[in-house]
């Protein structure tokens, strides 16, 4: 949530970014960590729910090191072209960069989008979404004006329009929304920029794909995402792809904005560290994960003493990540690695004092960097701006299904096989 400023000129924000990439080259810094805080509206329940015909499943590209990013490809327009979306569930508008024409955009993968006529007006229930804070001003009644600011300096500036999303559901059914976005004419570079088209906001705010896609009674409002160790994986729209029986759930925090489980205890190796009321949330558009300094200061300590004797010395010379480990020679992937390194855990109280626990194995805190050290991919947060926020990324929700269900207003994760796309319950989890 990088400095705490207010962004989105209409709406306060910071965004979260989650950089994807087939083709696309993603900056792997750590902090291009971004949040966004667009929409205080949490999207109701579609009346039309009855009807809502299947899912939705779209694959990822890219990893978490080194692209540091992963990318989905969704095809919008008439007639319909394929752009990269940087997959957010930080922040609620999805916008493209935008030849409306362009005052400034930024390196793209492909040519800008060209908007459609349909402007959205300003007193449309979407765009007062977006200036939920009560500073919008209809100086054009006929359009809805956004801007978004990034923690990192970038920003967009733009219009809202909607235009149709040519999606394939898993019914077999073709359904050609017309959905809102922005049309992003004006784009500053940030100082993690990477080329992109533009940005898939799946937050809980009524602006969001999904909460629109939702309304219209095509899919239930839930959000799922399954990343591959390996690279790549996929993201889905709506709940029949899974066995709910078979998920860890624990309650959405219901004062939070984002996709926050509220709060948890740190243990390591199955033992209390101390560390607890952390207040957390998942984010897909974080690389790495972030502690608050306290807790980051203390399970640096705990590894360092887990490792004291063992054939591992700090690598001071790699500076892919924080913290980095070498061994006798270099590492080739995590297995190598991995008995050295102790699983620690994320412990969630739900309503009826029950814990529900988020494990961090090896897999879930290392990569393994192009000098071959094992380097920690869990960061100081409080370093970055976030304070005492606490951010699960990308790199510790790798090989599991995480769902994002606002029509119950809960938070899942289970091992999942994320490298094929889902055909069945049975098959995802």
């Amino acid at each position: 949530m990088g400095k705490e400023k207010e962004g989105f000129c209409v709406v306060g924000a910071l965004v979260l970014f989650l950089c994807l990439g087939s083709s696309v080259t993603c900056d792997d810094r750590p902090k291009r960590w971004r949040k966004a805080m667009i929409s205080d509206e949490t999207m109701a329940s579609s009346m039309l729910i009855n009807r809502v015909p299947s899912s939705i499943v779209l694959p990822l590209h890219g990893n978490v090191y080194p692209n540091g990013c992963y990318n989905v490809t969704l095809n919008i327009g008439q007639p319909s072209k394929p752009y990269f979306l940087d997959v957010d569930t930080g922040s609620d508008l999805t916008w493209l960069q935008c030849d409306a024409p362009c005052v400034h955009c930024t390196e793209a993968p492909h040519p800008y989008y060209r908007p459609s006529n349909n402007l959205v007006a300003c007193m449309d229930p979407i765009c007062q979404s977006l200036h939920s804070n009560g500073d919008q001003r209809c100086e054009n009644p006929g359009q809805c004006d956004y801007e978004v600011e990034y923690a990192d300096g970038g920003s967009s500036f733009g219009v809202l329009v909607r235009d149709t999303f040519n999606l394939d559901f898993t019914s077999e059914k073709r359904h050609r929304p017309l959905l809102a976005l922005g049309c992003g004419y004006d784009q500053f570079p940030g100082g993690s920029h990477h080329p992109i088209d533009g940005v898939l906001g799946l937050g809980k705010g009524k602006s969001s794909i999904v909460s629109q896609l939702s309304s219209l009674g095509l899919v239930r409002n839930v959000i799922g995402h399954c990343l591959s160790g390996r690279g790549g994986g996929f993201l889905f729209f709506g709940d029949d792809l899974y066995d709910s029986s078979r998920v860890a759930w624990t309650p959405m925090s219901p004062d939070a904005k984002h996709y926050s489980p509220g709060l948890a205890e740190l243990t390591f190796d199955g033992k209390t560290t101390g560390f607890k009321n952390l207040l957390t949330t998942f984010d897909s558009g974080a690389s790495y994960t972030y502690l608050n300094s306290q807790a980051y200061q203390g399970l640096i300590s705990l590894l360092k003493k887990e490792l004291s004797g063992k054939p591992l010395r700090e690598a001071l010379d790699d500076h892919t990540l924080p913290v980095c480990w070498k061994g006798r020679k270099p590492f080739k992937s995590i297995r190598d690695v991995k008995k050295y390194f102790k699983t620690f855990a994320l412990s969630f109280t739900n309503e009826r004092k029950s814990k529900t626990e988020l494990e961090f194995p090896p897999e879930a805190y290392l990569i393994i960097s192009s000098k071959g050290n094992a380097c920690l991919g869990i960061l100081n947060g409080t370093e970055v701006g976030l304070k005492d926020l606490n951010v699960i990324g990308d790199i510790s929700m790798q090989d599991r299904v995480v769902i994002y269900d606002n029509e119950k207003e809960r938070i899942g994760w289970a091992p999942g096989n994320c490298n094929r796309l889902p055909r069945s319950k049975s098959f995802i989890i």
